[in-house]
């Protein structure tokens, strides 16, 4: 800052506190703030001018939709659907959450027990008319707040809007799709697309995969944090501009082939009038303006994606916006210009129990200043670089009709008490006409063919000799360039590298990522870790990959075998922020032991299948005291674990429990497999916090642990209750730091002998002293955990 705009600053400052009659408190609360921000008032003249003339509401429902869209958005829940614990949760959630809410009543609101959405398959979806504001604020919602936050983190739940949940579904995604999704961030859609590719719980690696794309470097790092709650092997985060998204190449049959895409999700950056509940900004920001300067980034990013989709796949386009200019507009430009190659598909029993409205084939273009056009002959030149010709509604009848807007959908917040949202389904029926075209290279190519066959033909009639020209420059520095480029790919898939090298600075669009190594046929760092474990030799080592090119490698990724494919392949045509989910840690303590990778629980479910030794089978006790204790003695388990536990080797181990409906069906009746260390007295459960917490709510344990109050603290201090201070400063310790968590969004699995390392926390240069640090005292040289306060765990 120079010194001119600090003089300014402290001008402008002098006059406002000479304007509020003394310091700037007192001004504020004399303009009417009382200390905080103004209360926005929900109305806009333009935004009702608009949407009457268009007619988008149906006639006599303008009232109770304006009445909606002034209410906030209520809270919705989705239950994520691929995990073998979603039942339990649903089950949890019926049972105790939703039962202690009836008839309670907060700030003199009645609060409704949360309903099932009608339209979201096997109850998996929840709303209630619980606000987020209330939900956070109350005293007591606090027990299901919590409950919702800590599964959120798990990976179990995700809040979403409801509407949002509408495109994932409509794309009918199966496990071996591969799929796009172009502006991906912050990732909810991402997630339920993940959710889809693992239907099959029986199969960690499903042939399909998702490649999450979005522009914006630190939205990426969300994006990340969001996939790795579902642990899987199967997702690429990328960072590109959607409009211009790389086509990137794969092997099939060892010969290079374009990747055309299944499935692509195409939601689409929009001015958002349809998120006034919640982001109640849009109310005094919104003009038609924001549509018009979006329309051509829309039709760009669209136009892209189905260039890029196979033939047969399915593109959604969707946007938070009500206005035909980002919706149909678009849509029907890109329908006119495919020339019968993509259609609109009727999805219109696909989703039953959703109420909305048919797409318009007829509208008009408003400025900001509200003159309207209802053609693009009537715009005058001066502004003809805000308003486009694709803006405006086809005026060809047969063409028209033969677009089938009326097969878009238009989610109106009234109906049923939902944002605004617009869905189209594109199906492609043939290559764009623009793609049909041969590349120019190809035609030269083509070109020289067809010569050279002429020259041939002649020569055998013995009336010319075929003499070959010789290459031009152009031509020779073409190869010399293509050569250069195989040699560099081919070196690099050799070494089974991917990416640049392994410094990370921040550059002007984001981090310089580390590259992507996969482990070599030959590396020695594997066999100990194959016999360690007894895997199956049906284990893909070759999926192996670690972020280092140098140096001691210390952790261990793994990804699908197809993602692998387009990594080797395209390591210079896309910037991949991440990928794969970790497996193994490096453990010094454990190469005494014979190997030195411990098992990962972010990865457990995958590598599970694989392993053939190392397995402990415990009972549901013996789970409990795992979870509910930092390091148990041996002694404190069932006699059967003792046994099994008595002749193993010290080291990483697996913990499995497996229900038994027969003899207890009160019990926990799905499977739960923990990642442990196995020391000489003790046996440990390495398990995150939230995760801690979501098993023992399976079980039935009481795991809610009311706010503190400081006052509180201080007063309990000051009697000298020495025997309850150290927990209450290690209880008050871990509500810091969970709240350290939330704000860092990292997870909650530090590593022993190390730093936590996560994808987001590397990227977003924090500072290792400012990293998560357990509380706990250390034991053995083996991790530290959170671990449940004792206190408030009850049967």
């Amino acid at each position: 800052m120079g010194r001119r705009q600090r003089n300014r600053q402290r001008q402008q400052q002098q006059q406002r506190r000479e304007r509020g009659g003394g310091g700037d408190r007192q001004g504020r609360d004399q303009a009417g703030w009382e200390g905080g921000y103004p209360e926005i008032i929900k109305e806009n003249a333009l935004f009702e001018r608009y949407y009457r003339e268009l007619r988008l509401v149906p006639e006599g429902e303008w009232e109770p939709f304006m009445a909606a869209l002034r209410e906030p958005l209520p809270a919705t829940l989705r239950i994520t659907g691929y995990k073998s614990h979603a039942k339990e949760i649903l089950q949890c959630l019926k049972n105790k959450y939703f039962k202690e809410l009836q008839d309670l009543v907060v700030d003199g609101q009645k609060i409704e027990v949360p309903q099932p959405l009608k339209w979201y398959p096997e109850e998996l979806a929840w709303h209630t008319n619980l606000s987020r504001k209330i939900l956070r604020k109350s005293p007591q919602l606090e027990k299901f707040h919590q409950f919702l936050v800590s599964e959120t983190e798990c990976g179990n739940i995700s809040r979403q809007e409801a509407v949002s949940m509408i495109p994932p579904l409509l794309l009918n995604v199966n496990p071996h799709h591969k799929i796009l999704d172009m502006c991906a961030a912050p990732g909810s859609k991402t997630a339920q697309l993940i959710e889809m590719l693992h239907a099959d719980m029986n199969n960690p690696f499903p042939e399909g995969f998702v490649i999450a794309n979005d522009i914006d470097n630190k939205r990426c790092y969300l994006l990340v944090h969001q996939a790795k709650r579902l642990s899987s092997p199967c997702i690429m985060v990328v960072n590109h501009d959607a409009s211009s998204i790389p086509s990137l190449q794969i092997d099939i049959n060892e010969r290079k082939e374009v990747l055309f895409y299944d499935r692509i999700l195409c939601d689409v950056p929009c001015s958002g009038d349809g998120t006034m509940r919640k982001n109640i900004d849009v109310w005094k920001k919104w003009t038609t303006q924001n549509s018009l300067q979006l329309h051509g980034l829309q039709l760009r990013i669209a136009t892209r994606g189905v260039e890029q989709l196979a033939e047969g796949g399915r593109m959604v386009y969707s946007t938070c916006s009500l206005n035909p200019v980002e919706n149909e507009a678009v849509i029907a430009s890109l329908l006119e210009k495919s020339q019968g190659a993509l259609e609109l598909a009727d999805v219109s029993s696909e989703l039953p129990g959703l109420k909305w409205m048919p797409g318009i084939t007829q509208w008009k273009v408003m400025l900001k200043d509200g003159q309207w056009f209802e053609d693009w002959k009537d715009v005058p030149s001066n502004r003809q670089t805000q308003i486009r010709p694709t803006m405006f509604p086809v005026k060809d009848e047969e063409k028209l009709k033969a677009m089938n807007l009326e097969r878009c959908i238009r989610i109106l917040p009234h109906h049923q008490n939902t944002g605004g949202f617009f869905v189209a389904v594109l199906i492609k029926k043939s290559p764009m006409p623009w793609n049909k075209r041969q590349p120019k290279l190809q035609r030269k190519l083509s070109q020289r063919t067809e010569d050279m066959s002429v020259i041939a033909a002649a020569t055998e009639d013995g009336s010319v000799e075929t003499v070959e020209e010789p290459p031009t420059a152009e031509d020779e520095e073409t190869k010399e360039t293509q050569h250069l480029l195989n040699v560099e790919t081919e070196q690099g898939k050799k070494d089974g590298v991917c990416g640049p090298p392994p410094s990370k600075k921040m550059k002007l669009f984001g981090f310089k990522e580390d590259p992507f190594v996969f482990l070599s046929e030959d590396d020695p760092l594997f066999p100990p870790i194959q016999k360690f474990y007894a895997l199956d030799p049906s284990f893909p080592k070759m999926n192996l990959l670690t972020r280092t090119q140098e140096g001691k490698k210390r952790q261990l990724y793994m990804v699908s075998k197809e993602l692998r494919n387009v990594l080797l392949n395209n390591s210079e045509r896309m910037k991949v922020i991440n990928t794969g989910i970790k497996v193994w840690s490096r453990n010094s303590d454990g190469e005494q032991f014979g190997c030195a990778f411990r098992l990962a629980q972010e990865g457990i479910y995958t590598l599970y299948p694989f392993i053939n030794a190392r397995i402990i089978h415990v009972c549901i006790e013996d789970v409990k005291v795992l979870l509910t204790q930092e390091n148990p003695f041996l002694s404190k388990f069932s006699n059967e674990t003792q046994k099994r536990v008595k002749d193993m080797a010290m080291g990483s181990i697996v913990l499995k429990y497996e229900p038994d409906p027969s003899s207890k069906p009160d019990s926990l009746q799905c499977p739960i497999v923990l990642c442990g260390w196995h020391g000489k007295t003790s046996l440990r459960a390495f398990v995150p916090k939230n995760e801690r917490l979501h098993y023992l709510r399976m079980m039935g344990v009481e795991v809610f642990k009311a706010k503190r109050k400081e006052e509180d603290f201080e007063n309990k201090t000051e009697e000298g209750d020495q025997d309850n201070t150290e927990p209450m400063e290690e209880e008050m310790a871990m509500e810091c730091k969970a709240k350290e968590h939330d704000a860092l969004a990292t997870e909650m699995e530090a590593e022993p002998d190390e730093e936590p390392i996560h994808e987001f926390m590397k990227s977003s240069a924090v500072k290792p002293e400012n990293k998560i640090k357990s509380v706990l005292p250390s034991s053995e040289n083996t991790e530290n955990r959170d671990i449940v306060d004792l206190r408030n765990v009850k049967d």
